[in-house]
């Protein structure tokens, strides 16, 4: 028998696995000549199949191709090369059973120490518009599974890896031990079940829908089981309340613009509760065309406006609460420039963190340069353009309860709003049907039950979170004040009595939207007829809580 093919148990005292010999087979060419010559450097004897072994003959040096190493070539279109016993058997062999080894040296099969494999892009293809179901079928890899599960079985004695992200430290360690440690192998072996465990998940996903009947759609809108993959962004302080542990995960493809897809350009790390702030922010001046700006605090707006420039935008915005703006946190819908900047840090306030699509030069020295909060204040760089009606977030808005996951649908606020029914008498004029539209989305930012105020694209007044529909109106007419006469008022939900209408009235609005539906529909028509109101109904609710 060929002595290069006897099995040979590592000879080492500690947990350190010499690498003598590793099976390279990559979709992803990404630092793959980097490991192989590193490897090669050290004496490993590199096999390899299809493209992974042009690239690194290519490159000068010594491969095996792994049918010639099998003996048996490629059959089915290269559907089977790597599913054969020499290759398995070299993986799986338990280097401290004598039986195994024993069976090796019998059949002739080598061990191989070091697995490196990714995966065909199965969720590329599927990304891609056009896509067919006989593509997506043709991209499900399953030799490369099935060498990772192999490899991360075994990782008493095999290292594995699916990502070139972890070459250059596996690399590092290599060259100073010449294998791979303990330590090192259960964490690319942990990472190797979870990446064929994600890729099985989307497989699967997909195929529920690809054989779905068409009028089967309402039914698998929920699958009867919700697999979730989110990969961790970064660890928190903590979480609402210092006593909470927290953390911020992201999706494997979060789309975006988005808090996933951001970058913090100035600033400390942000916070649990600063993230759950600017997502909503995020939402809110995602709705405008024109240049938009927010304020919120504790997760409602207390300011919101558009105009034709983002710094008159964000001075309507501020001007609509200033108390409460104090700590805000800001959310833009264009990048930042000078003129903004210097309206934010005019002396007296204070901003903890603002969201937007991008920020001039200027404008960041003129944040970070304020000498009361430049090394508190959090600028938060989306990386691209917030388009008004662009996609929304896919998947399923979540919520953990004990012992289980609510989830539904996400809310989209309807094109138009204001070209709902309008059953009164009186009806809205141009300028109040604008105003209408733009505060019934900002309505819909705020934790119900929920009444905003508001007039030439700008927030007046917000009633935010009482239990009593009647007292959030009561509150954002006295946030409005005098700013209440000729205003619009945006109403989450119906008004289960005239009272709330009767006091919009008291406080001077002169036009009314909200879904209604209420068994008193009529007595609230009255009321708006009575004291000269408009009225539109959305027949759509807005719930946030």
């Amino acid at each position: 028998m060929n002595p290069g093919v006897q099995p040979q148990a590592h000879d080492r005292s500690d947990d350190v696995v010499p690498i003598r010999r590793a099976l390279l087979s990559v979709h992803d060419k990404q630092g793959l000549l980097d490991l192989a010559h590193a490897l090669a450097a050290g004496g490993v004897e590199l096999l390899a199949s299809g493209g992974s072994r042009q690239a690194i003959a290519a490159a000068g040096l010594a491969v095996r191709e792994v049918a010639d190493y099998t003996g048996q070539p490629e059959v089915l279109g290269g559907r089977v090369k790597t599913l054969h016993p020499k290759i398995h058997a070299g993986i799986l062999a338990r280097r401290h059973v004598p039986a195994d080894l024993e069976t090796l040296t019998e059949s002739g099969f080598p061990l191989i120490d070091l697995v490196v494999v990714n995966l065909y892009p199965f969720e590329a293809t599927i990304a891609r518009s056009g896509a067919t179901l006989a593509e997506a079928i043709e991209n499900i890899d399953i030799g490369g599974p099935s060498l990772i599960r192999g490899a991360a079985k075994n990782h008493a004695s095999v290292a594995v890896m699916t990502r070139p992200d972890q070459y250059p430290a596996f690399i590092a360690g290599f060259q100073t031990t010449g294998g791979s440690t303990l330590a090192e192998r259960r964490a690319l072996a942990l990472a190797a079940f979870t990446a064929t465990a994600a890729y099985d998940r989307a497989i699967s996903a997909y195929l529920a829908r690809a054989f779905t009947a068409p009028d089967a759609a309402a039914t698998a809108r929920f699958p009867a089981r919700l697999d979730l993959q989110f990969a961790l962004r970064q660890p928190l302080r903590y979480g609402e309340n210092p006593q909470q542990d927290a953390a911020f995960y992201v999706e494997t493809a979060p789309g975006g613009p988005n808090l996933a897809t951001a970058v913090l350009r100035h600033g400390k790390e942000l916070s649990y509760n600063n993230l759950l702030d600017l997502d909503s922010a995020l939402k809110l001046v995602r709705q405008f065309a024109l240049p938009a700006a927010c304020i919120l605090k504790h997760n409602n707006p207390c300011g919101a406006a558009v105009a034709d420039d983002l710094a008159t935008a964000f001075e309507r915005a501020y001007e609509g609460d200033p108390l409460s703006a104090f700590g805000g946190i800001v959310g833009l819908n264009r990048p930042v420039d000078l003129a903004t900047a210097l309206r934010m840090a005019q002396p007296g306030r204070f901003i903890e963190a603002v969201v937007a699509p991008g920020f001039d030069a200027d404008a960041i020295e003129c944040l970070t340069t304020r000498p009361t909060w430049k090394n508190s204040v959090r600028l938060l760089d989306l990386g691209g353009p917030l388009a008004p009606g662009q996609a929304g977030p896919t998947g399923f808005d979540l919520r953990r309860v004990e012992g289980g996951l609510l989830v539904q649908g996400w809310d989209e606020i309807e094109p138009d709003p204001a070209a709902g029914v309008c059953p009164t008498r009186v009806k809205p004029t141009a300028a109040q049907r604008a105003d209408l539209d733009f505060a019934w989305r900002v309505c819909a930012a705020v934790k119900s039950n929920a009444i905003v105020i508001a007039g030439g694209g700008q927030i007046h007044g917000v009633g935010a979170g009482q239990m009593s529909r009647l007292d959030s109106v009561r509150i954002a007419a006295a946030k409005a004040g005098p700013h209440a006469q000729g205003a619009v008022l945006a109403s989450d939900a119906f008004f289960p009595f005239r009272d709330g209408p009767d006091a919009a009235a008291a406080a001077g609005v002169a036009a009314i939207i909200q879904p209604g539906g209420s068994k008193r529909d009529q007595e609230t028509i009255d009321a708006c007829d009575e004291h000269g109101l408009a009225m539109v109904f959305t027949g759509r609710r807005h719930f946030r809580h």
